[in-house]
């Protein structure tokens, strides 16, 4: 069950989003239209909207500007998405064909540029300069973020900090962002804006967290990808770094060379290793560590349902399958 069901007092709002974004696909070029329409509609759970919807309404918002502004989340969140999918040369997304895979490269890219430019139009409209400033930086140290990522790529040595300066960009700063600008849009004091910035940082990093365990658990249908694609795309995510430091020398060896070279070829032996050596757990262990301090960030909040269901998310991120 997704918060937004838990929580009915947040369902007509969510609708209203997605119906807001479907209304602002519009394009005079009709394979813009259809690209951006295919990819908002391939079954993501609008997570990142539904934050900017849950803390707005957690300070107290009463107007409705946190339509567009949740509107505006999704659609640079489905930019990126478009983009990392041409980088990573990527085929399924969600368990459908990715956009690259079915219209090509070059369309994707323009048409992750397009939904940048409309996202900014919609900020522009709602005319909150601090709205603006968040989301600008946010969106610079997320293209940081996918460059860092590309730069490790491949690389063995990559350490644990530096993983984790990855997926604070390229992940954590659009839930940070989404959480501290619906803080924003209702005025609140620096205290609670500070307390959702923090919420949603830590919740980013653990659903990352999660999301690299089930690369190496997950079966494609329950996770919309092929089991293994960070391994093939040669990412040294964390259960791997953690493999590599705690396995013995013939372990270690085996996924050194496995993300240099990239592929498949050693997929089993390498999930046996990830298993054996307790990677999975350590992972879990440091999401749910990610996922403690956003709930704690929680408690300078006043009491609400719809900071229970801020509590309730967070604490679904580490049990999630999907």
């Amino acid at each position: 069950m997704l918060p937004h069901q838990i929580n009915p007092l947040i369902e007509p709002q969510f609708d209203a989003v997605t119906d807001y974004i479907l209304n602002h696909l519009g394009s005079n070029v009709p394979l813009v239209e259809s690209i951006g329409h295919y990819i908002v509609e391939s079954g993501g759970k609008r997570l990142r909207p539904l934050l900017v919807l849950l803390a707005a309404n957690a300070c107290g918002y009463k107007g409705e500007q946190h339509i567009p502004l949740a509107a505006v989340i999704e659609f640079i969140h489905t930019a990126t998405l478009l983009h990392d999918d041409v980088v990573d040369n990527s085929e399924l997304r969600r368990g459908n064909a990715t956009a690259n895979a079915k219209w090509g490269n070059a369309p994707s890219v323009l048409v992750g540029d397009f939904l940048y430019s409309r996202s900014f139009q919609i900020m522009v409209e709602i005319g909150e300069m601090a709205i603006m400033q968040v989301i600008s930086n946010a969106t610079t140290v997320i293209a940081e973020g996918e460059v860092l990522q590309l730069l490790n790529q491949r690389n063995p040595d990559t350490t644990e900090d530096a993983y984790m300066n990855v997926i604070l960009g390229k992940t954590a700063m659009l839930f940070e962002a989404a959480t501290e600008c619906g803080a924003i849009l209702a005025g609140s004091d620096a205290a609670s804006r500070e307390a959702l910035r923090l919420y949603g940082r830590h919740l980013g990093i653990a659903f990352q967290l999660v999301d690299d365990v089930m690369d190496y658990l997950s079966s494609s249908e329950e996770m919309g990808k092929n089991v293994g694609d960070d391994l093939a795309e040669g990412k040294a995510t964390l259960p791997l770094i953690y493999a590599m430091r705690v396995g013995n020398d013939e372990e270690r060896a085996l996924v050194r060379d496995a993300i240099r070279s990239g592929g498949l070829d050693d997929l089993a032996p390498i999930l046996e290793i990830v298993q054996r050596t307790g990677a999975i757990d350590y992972t879990r262990a440091k999401a749910q560590e990610q996922v403690d301090l956003a709930r704690d960030a929680l408690k300078r909040l006043p009491a609400s349902s719809f900071r229970d269901t801020l509590d309730t998310l967070a604490t679904m991120a580490v049990v999630r399958t999907s």
